[in-house]
């Protein structure tokens, strides 16, 4: 088949590669020259392991084409993905559809014949519908919503081997496309999952929002088992063993972040309230995840007994998760400028690089070595659970012994820290200090 991406963020990117790499032939358009540019030239503006090898593969190819010719790609297609950024409005809960609707009144425009248009972004409830309204004089355009469910990180493997595929259409007959599209994935073994498209819209928001409270839940619970001395581990896999529950989101950490859980559960709770129904539970996931940064910051007062002036602070990875250059809503980007403020000297350390968001603090600074970055630190905190701080030997990297150790992701075990005298602090199992 022939497929237009419209946008090439982390979805149109992700998702183009993979088509291509099915043998179809894809046009990725975005109104961005630079990134085309850069893509063109074979520079991949994401970190995502394997991508780039993907990005350039199908590139020579012939079978992956880059483009900021929007005519090109909407007429050479038979199904045009819009993949645009939906982002949360300023000051608001809502979700901002200005770019959606931008994409859609410039196929409408270009479009020589019939298209099958499809959403990939995640959009509110109703959207198809208000879609349909600006092609409503080209009656033959098909609108569908096919939401994509890909872990940054581990995106590849999510889009080869899916655990289903949902296609939302009020077409009947467009089912069968869809089908055809994705029939190696579905003869892998994914489940395609049809309803209405409403419905598939509505189960991209309400999946997010689920595992949203799933991590906020243990978190939670990680709280309660620091104060009376139980570790949050055994709970996780306690619970995790019931197969109603499943172990999955089920580990303690900082606040959850990322391009899709903050989003996606305000935007849920935006369509809500246009219905005048109460999400009370997704209402309190939002607010318990915004609290839980300061109860982070509240453990690192407790362990300077509020003398933080002066105090050198290293954190390892500043990204939300590991594998990901994405530094959107993650924990660090609170973190590290409250602890600037109270005159704390930052340095950092992540494999992705020094991050722009920390550039404007005169004492923040970042350092390309894990070794040289804990060399003289008063704290370490542990934010990214990257594989190369797992096997890290403090001890001989540290110059002063009476450094701490602050482990978000209990990488390292209690036991471990006390035989090497290490003070110790992790989320929700008893402390060493």
């Amino acid at each position: 088949m022939n497929i237009c991406m419209i946008g090439t963020g982390y979805v149109g990117l992700v998702s183009g590669a993979c088509f291509a790499d099915m043998g179809h032939t894809v046009h990725c358009v975005d109104n961005n020259q630079e990134k085309i540019k850069k893509l063109n030239s074979g520079e991949c503006p994401i970190y995502e392991p394997g991508l780039n090898e993907l990005i350039k593969e199908n590139f020579r190819s012939k079978r992956l084409i880059f483009t900021s010719n929007l005519s090109e790609g909407v007429n050479k297609s038979d199904i045009i993905f819009i993949c645009v950024g939906t982002p949360t409005k300023k000051n608001s809960t809502s979700v901002d559809l200005n770019y959606v609707f931008k994409a859609a009144q410039e196929i409408k425009e270009i479009s020589k014949k019939r298209k099958i248009i499809v959403t990939k972004s995640t959009v509110p409830v109703g959207t198809g519908d208000m879609l349909e309204k600006i092609f409503k004089n080209r009656k033959k355009f098909i609108i569908i919503s096919n939401p994509e469910f890909l872990r940054e990180g581990d995106a590849l493997r999510d889009f080869r081997f899916p655990d289903r595929i949902i296609v939302g259409s009020n077409s009947a007959n467009s089912f069968k496309i869809m089908k055809n599209l994705y029939l190696p994935l579905i003869n892998k073994g994914a489940k395609f999952f049809t309803t209405n498209r409403r419905g598939a819209e509505l189960i991209k928001y309400a999946s997010n929002a689920f595992l949203a409270t799933k991590i906020t839940f243990i978190n939670e619970i990680a709280n309660l088992c620091e104060k009376i001395n139980i570790n949050v581990e055994d709970i996780s896999l306690g619970m995790g063993s019931d197969v109603r529950i499943g172990g999955r989101f089920l580990r303690p950490g900082p606040a959850y972040g990322g391009s899709c859980f903050p989003k996606d559960t305000k935007g849920l709770v935006s369509i809500a309230n246009k219905e005048r129904v109460d999400l009370s539970i997704v209402k309190s996931v939002i607010k318990s995840n915004h609290n839980r940064k300061y109860l982070l910051l509240k453990r690192i007062d407790d362990i300077f007994t509020k003398n933080i002036r002066n105090k050198k602070i290293v954190f390892l990875g500043v990204t939300f998760k590991p594998n990901t250059d994405d530094m959107r809503d993650a924990a660090s980007l609170f973190m590290i400028p409250e602890l600037h403020k109270r005159k704390a000297l930052i340095s950092y350390y992540d494999p992705t690089g020094e991050k722009k968001e920390f550039s404007s603090l005169k004492k923040c600074s970042y350092v390309s070595d894990v070794n040289k970055v804990c060399k003289n630190a008063d704290l370490i905190i542990l934010h990214t659970e990257w594989d190369e701080f797992k096997s890290i030997d403090f001890n001989k990297l540290v110059k002063n012994k009476k450094f701490t150790l602050y482990d978000l992701r209990n990488l390292y075990s209690v036991e471990q820290m006390r035989k090497k005298k290490i003070k110790y602090f992790s989320i929700g199992r008893t402390e060493i200090s």
